[in-house]
């Protein structure tokens, strides 16, 4: 492991992400950014706290953002209102954007679409969804963050079948820590929290859906995660 991008979900949390990568420049980098869960907490949508955060070093992108029309923990309006008010200000401050989408594809991408041209590079996480929906995200010209969802049994059965789809300039492995502990890994883990220790197992099912050597994607993965956050050693920039 060469690095962490450590996620900010609410103010608070991003404000630690930040101090914690503080401690340990050039290898732990965070974002900034507000759940859709939090969008309820958002009252001032000039975003003063994340703007702060985003002038410091560590922080390589906006985001946790998004909408999650599954759980509702915010109210609808509130999410999509947060949700391009991150845009805006991502644009503005020149920074890619780290997003969330959970049973919300459509008013997602109505919401994304006016900004993406406006925005250096912007990442869907934890991709779960359809053939199609993924082909409408590559056409908007979003990376692609695959989590341990892709090795579980029943639900990962379409991902595995559509990974192949994905570009690999535009794939990004990830864990989504703590959640989505890879299901098939065996001998199975005391814990069910998930940590990197099991992305090597995650690149090895995405390498065998795609006909790859797992070597090869990491590597690109790897690359890929690099150039879109603008991070990594002097030397690799």
């Amino acid at each position: 492991m060469t690095g962490l991008i450590l996620t900010g979900t609410s103010i608070e949390e991003s404000q630690q992400a930040q101090q914690m990568a503080q401690q340990w420049p050039q290898y732990c980098y965070s974002t900034a950014g507000v759940h859709p869960h939090d969008a309820k907490s958002v009252e001032d949508f000039t975003l003063p706290d994340i703007r702060a955060l985003a002038a410091t070093p560590e922080v390589v992108a906006i985001g946790e953002c998004g909408l999650d029309f599954n759980r509702d923990f915010s109210p609808r309006p509130q999410q999509e209102a947060v949700f391009d008010a991150q845009l805006a200000l991502a644009a503005e401050l020149n920074l890619p954007v780290f997003m969330h989408c959970r049973d919300a594809h459509e008013r997602f991408l109505d919401i994304l679409r006016p900004w993406r041209t406006k925005l250096p590079a912007a990442v869907l996480h934890c991709f779960t969804g359809s053939e199609q929906e993924l082909k409408e995200c590559l056409e908007l010209d979003l990376h692609i963050g695959i989590t341990g969802w892709v090795c579980d049994e029943r639900r990962g059965t379409e991902l595995r079948d559509i990974v192949h789809l994905i570009p690999d300039n535009r794939l990004m492995i990830e864990t989504d820590c703590p959640y989505l502990l890879p299901r098939d890994y065996r001998p199975k883990p005391k814990s069910s929290r998930n940590e990197p220790q099991y992305l090597p197992h995650i690149a090895s099912v995405i390498a065998q859906c795609r006909q790859q050597e797992a070597a090869e994607v990491v590597c690109n993965s790897r690359a890929t995660t690099q150039a879109f956050f603008v991070i990594g050693p002097p030397e690799t920039l």
